[in-house]
């Protein structure tokens, strides 16, 4: 595990988000939230919220993927991507 990836755990499990487990997973950071979250809900304001929550975070940025699960559904929100990342879309 990297410094920022930790430094990213670290802030999320400050923000004390009930019930949601987060860990790492590789290179990339898995969050399983309760079955009754709406992923749509997160995926929306996912950008904008981890701006905010970066604003703690002064480590160099780096590549960094987050893997969201609520018991149903999922979805992957990369964070920094890479030019493989963008050559994907």
């Amino acid at each position: 595990m990297n410094a920022y990836q930790q430094k990213w755990i670290d802030v999320l499990a400050a923000a004390n988000l009930k019930d949601w487990k987060i860990e790492p997973v590789g290179d990339d950071i898995y969050i399983e939230m309760p079955h009754i979250t709406d992923l749509k809900l997160i995926r929306d304001n996912l950008p904008e919220t981890l701006a905010l929550i970066s604003l703690d975070i002064t480590l160099p940025k780096e590549r960094l993927k987050f893997r969201f699960h609520n018991g149903y559904e999922n979805f992957e929100y990369v964070l920094n991507p890479g030019e493989a990342d963008l050559n994907e879309a």
